[in-house]
């Protein structure tokens, strides 16, 4: 099943790459000067001595482009809204899924589904209006600040839990003689706030240094939403920007995966032949299920960002403002930058669909939340059962003589 994730995604990024074309130069669709498409070019010209001629033609994103990216970002908006609320309902309801790891997944939901409703409304907005929204106002300063703030405070939550979440599967595994019964240990509380708490804080520089900032371009005056260093410290930033990101938010949750699932297989390994494995073999496969579904949005998550970051580290190593071909390549930076946004935005959405293939518990308590309608009224009735008078968990009628009580059970080991 996570194969045919992977491909869909694979066809999607050839569908965008075929419609998305620019035609050249510099040109204000991007809120960081950072970005392939910002460079500033003004009127007054001093500033242009000594820069190579302006490119021939102006850099612009095509209508079909924006048409694919419009259907796409309304696509991830609805499924990452309704997968994710979903998936914190499933949670938070059932009183059997209350356990360390599900906290710690639904702690991810939540940050996904923050980013979701306020960074994905507004992107789609400066693609189609050309535009930062409110761009005269004190409201759209708000905004300027308020999302590159959220947006890295959501991957900050997604990459200190993936990293929590692989800490938490060796643990299980070193431990695995213990059964932790039904509930959110403290410590995993604790957890969480601390997760959420230092995203935030690795945040404040985005929301310090962006600013509505004021160029010229084509004799047009444009107001946008850029990172403007006006100290020390955000030049500084500014200057590290690429290389951090890269390093904190996409190395750190690969290498600690890596890390704590080689000690799991080597735990797993030298336990083997112990006779207490044979009698909780039931709990260990609900262990194993966990860890496979916790490698899989690891594995989907480095899919997901590794463009962006590659887009990045090009225009940061490769591009250069006053070489004289800068504007066949930034043709390419361009397009592949729209193309890595919206491929880090489908991690946002993806996590829940993973779930549901990979993990059993989960697939059935989506079907039953989300799929009711499929099925009629009296069969619905024959196939699930009431958990605690709020949520359903379907019967498996291949149980060869196991009651539900067991099955019920079995969902409470992490």
């Amino acid at each position: 099943m996570l194969h045919r994730v992977t491909l869909l995604m694979t066809v999607v990024s050839c569908l965008l790459i075929g419609c998305g074309t620019c035609q050249s130069n510099s040109s204000h669709l991007s809120d960081d000067p950072e970005s392939p498409g910002s460079n500033r070019v003004t009127s007054d010209p001093r500033s242009a001595r000594g820069r190579p001629p302006a490119c021939l033609r102006r850099t612009s994103i095509e209508g079909l482009f924006k048409y694919v990216n419009t259907v796409l970002s309304c696509a991830i908006f609805a499924v990452g809204m309704l997968g994710n609320a979903t998936l914190l309902r499933i949670i938070c309801q059932n009183k059997t899924m209350r356990n360390g790891p599900n906290a710690l997944i639904a702690s991810l939901a939540l940050g996904d589904l923050v980013y979701i409703a306020i960074d994905i409304p507004i992107n789609l907005y400066k693609l189609l209006a050309m535009r930062w929204p409110f761009d005269d106002s004190v409201f759209g300063l708000f905004l300027c600040k308020l999302m590159p703030f959220l947006q890295k405070t959501s991957v900050g939550i997604t990459v200190l839990n993936l990293c929590a979440l692989s800490v938490d599967r060796y643990r299980a595994v070193a431990s695995w003689s213990r059964v932790q019964g039904v509930g959110i240990p403290v410590f995993t509380a604790l957890e969480i706030v601390f997760i959420w708490t230092l995203a935030a804080v690795l945040a404040v520089p985005e929301a310090i240094g962006f600013k509505m900032v004021s160029f010229e371009y084509n004799n047009i005056t444009i107001r946008t939403c850029m990172l403007k260093p006006e100290t020390p410290f955000i030049t500084f930033y500014r200057d590290v920007k690429v290389w951090w990101l890269f390093g904190f938010y996409f190395c750190v949750p690969l290498v600690c995966t890596g890390v704590f699932y080689t000690l799991m297989t080597c735990e797993m390994l030298s336990n083997r032949k112990g006779s207490l494995k044979f009698s909780l073999s039931e709990h260990l496969k609900q262990r194993r299920e966990v860890a496979k579904a916790v490698f899989s949005l690891v594995l989907i998550f480095a899919l997901c960002w590794f463009p962006l970051h590659l887009s990045r580290i090009l225009k940061k190593t490769v591009y250069f403002q006053n070489d004289v071909g800068r504007c066949d390549l930034l043709n390419f930076l361009l397009v592949f930058d729209y193309l890595s946004i919206n491929l880090a935005t489908i991690n946002s959405c993806i996590n829940p669909i993973i779930l549901y293939f990979v993990s059993k518990k989960f697939k059935n308590c989506f079907r039953s939340c989300l799929c009711c309608w499929c099925y009629p009224s009296g069969s619905l009735l024959s196939s699930v059962v009431p958990l605690n008078g709020t949520s359903f968990q379907y019967k498996n009628p291949d149980h060869n003589g196991l009651s539900d009580r067991t099955a019920l059970r079995k969902d409470s080991y992490n």
